[in-house]
């Protein structure tokens, strides 16, 4: 008894017609009836009734039928088992991140993915929010680490609350400390100072915009559209203030001054997010625990 045959055999139950069975199991019709007579001879039974233009399953087929589902099932899971460890050995995972993200979460985590799993190719894309559920949505990302609130709403995603994370402000060491020079400061003491802004479209450029506004006053921009280390670079060269994440501020290095907002203060919370309708890959899904766990 071959796994074929009993493909061909569960074809020709489910559709009552060789024809049309051969045709959804891609094979001439001659051949899948030579097949399923092979089968017959095998068993030492018939297992279909044959009259013009009325197939029907004689007893032993129908009590072969729901062994045969079994078996088939069995096998395509057996199949997927063993390509799902393969996966683990080589393969890929396609992971969206913020730069601010890729600055700060992420290297320690894929370091210690990649010396567990070295055969997995990393590719990592960066973006807002909003570029990496487009990606996640058209298929082109297996995870992404977006901003809460979504910037849209996204029903085809399944988000999990990674972290919330403080943010602070970074200044120059050779520029006055922001505020009144404080060991923490306020959202409206920003009101004067030059700041340095991410480009449009970067989550901590809508978050910093809104909590000034929210604070009564417009910010006054030294230089705005960079990246996080062009952003970072401007700092250290005395441009102007910024606000960022505290774990981007703590590996920055040098350079820096860090000042904690006061409470209540700003905080960002991080999510990871793939599609409802699709189960991410088996390295994805390694991957995914080993951020929740981190």
């Amino acid at each position: 008894m071959q796994f074929q045959q009993l493909q061909y055999f569960v074809a020709v139950a489910e559709t009552r017609h060789f024809t049309r069975a051969a045709e959804l199991v891609h094979v001439a019709q001659p051949s899948l009836s030579q097949q399923i007579k092979a089968l017959e001879r095998e068993l030492g039974a018939d297992l279909f009734l044959r009259a013009r233009g009325n197939i029907t399953l004689t007893d032993a087929g129908e009590a072969l039928l729901p062994l045969a589902r079994r078996i088939l099932a069995d096998a395509d899971t057996a199949r997927h088992e063993v390509q799902e460890l393969v996966q683990l050995r080589r393969g890929r995972v396609r992971l969206g991140a913020t730069p601010s993200l890729c600055t700060g979460l992420l290297p320690d985590v894929l370091r210690a993915f990649h010396d567990r799993y070295p055969g997995i190719q990393l590719l990592i894309e960066e973006g807002g929010s909003h570029d990496l559920v487009r990606e996640l949505a058209r298929g082109a990302l297996d995870l992404a680490l977006v901003v809460l609130p979504l910037p849209t709403p996204a029903p085809a995603l399944t988000t999990v609350e990674l972290l919330r994370e403080d943010l602070v402000v970074v200044s120059s060491p050779e520029v006055p400390a922001p505020g009144r020079g404080g060991r923490v400061v306020d959202i409206g003491d920003l009101e004067g100072e030059r700041l340095v802004m991410f480009r449009h479209g970067y989550d901590l450029r809508e978050l910093t915009v809104a909590a000034c506004r929210s604070a009564g006053f417009e910010p006054d921009f030294a230089v705005e559209g960079g990246e996080m280390d062009a952003v970072l670079g401007f700092v250290r060269a005395g441009l102007g203030l910024a606000v960022v994440p505290r774990m981007v501020a703590t590996r920055a290095g040098r350079g820096l001054r860090v000042t904690p907002l006061a409470r209540p203060g700003l905080h960002r919370t991080i999510a990871l997010a793939h599609r409802s309708d699709v189960a991410p890959p088996r390295a994805a899904r390694e991957l995914q625990r080993m951020l929740l766990e981190r």
